[in-house]
């Protein structure tokens, strides 16, 4: 379903406000995923993507092995089998790269698939060359998204993003930061360009981004994408061996890592987090956060509480 941008950035202020105001929202106004997995419409062009997706960050990152790129293609079958559609990588990933077009072209899953990317380069004048080895790795008509990875040369990247997507040739444009870096210069490139999306690390122990870039994202009708919601993996091990409290039965999680997901996913600004893993059972998980309930703003700051006891 599309929706004008009005109407998104209305539903999205709705969220905003029930997520701020309500003591014990108890769902209502909080973004419900009840009716089956959840998916998120991108504000700029109206299109609607799965809520969990899939990153690449070290997991796929493993050289030419034929035996590790056949485990991170039976991962990407799981992924895609599950309804998952959002993977995103990065030229500063090592091989994942290559191991992820490996994957889409095993599992013909090249249609099926959102590509989210990122130019790396300190040269704006090499951003179009990597670009282009990007999407020979992949092997995809087009990326459906292209982000600034970390602000490296962003005036330069963006020039040359947006003119692709004017162009046709780029479904988005966005920027991207992680673990807290540039967010004052990343608010000032939010609020001064037309981005359609923007990355930011967010978890319960990293919410710097509540305070003024998630609610910078609504009120510009930007999506965001969520990085390192376990902070690469330390934070579900230090969790590992500590009982779920009481609340887990009300959201119907089976894991810390489905209660990490669904914190963040509560929060209305967000349009997809990208865990990311070497795992088939994990990634069932992952997406497996999408279904069933998400926490009120009560619940989510009990979680934010629980999490942070126990680590």
């Amino acid at each position: 379903m599309c929706l004008t941008r009005r109407q998104l950035l209305a539903r999205t202020a709705a969220g905003l406000a029930a997520l701020a105001l309500s003591p014990v929202a108890a769902g209502a106004g909080a973004p419900a995923a009840s009716d089956g997995p959840l998916n998120r419409v991108i504000p700029s062009s109206g299109l609607a993507v799965p809520a969990v997706g899939l990153g690449t960050w070290i997991t796929f990152n493993v050289g030419r092995d034929p035996e590790a790129i056949a485990g991170c293609t039976e991962v990407m079958r799981a992924f895609f089998e599950g309804g998952g559609r959002v993977i995103d990588s990065s030229p500063m990933y090592g091989s994942s790269q290559m191991v992820v077009g490996r994957g889409l072209a095993a599992l013909d899953a090249r249609d099926r698939v959102f590509s989210a990317e990122k130019v790396w380069t300190s040269s704006g004048g090499d951003g179009p060359e990597q670009i282009e080895e990007t999407r020979a790795f992949w092997g995809v008509k087009r990326f459906d998204l292209m982000q600034v990875h970390n602000l490296l040369a962003w005036q330069d990247h963006l020039e040359t993003l947006l003119a692709m997507k004017a162009e046709g040739r780029l479904g988005h444009v966005g920027i991207t930061t992680s673990e807290g870096r540039r967010h004052g210069d990343f608010e000032r490139v939010m609020a001064t360009q037309p981005l359609d999306s923007v990355q930011v690390t967010y978890n319960p122990l990293d919410r710097e981004v509540e305070a003024r870039i998630l609610p910078l994202a609504a009120d510009r009708g930007q999506a965001v994408i969520v990085n390192r919601p376990f902070r690469q993996g330390a934070l579900t091990r230090r969790l590992e061996g500590v009982p779920l409290p009481g609340w887990s039965r009300e959201l119907g999680v089976s894991s810390w890592a489905q209660a990490l997901l669904k914190f963040i996913l509560a929060h209305p600004a967000v349009t997809c987090v990208i865990p990311a893993t070497t795992r088939v059972d994990h990634v069932r998980e992952n997406l497996a956060a999408a279904s069933g309930p998400l926490p009120d703003r009560t619940l989510r700051e009990r979680i934010a509480a629980d999490v942070e006891a126990a680590v």
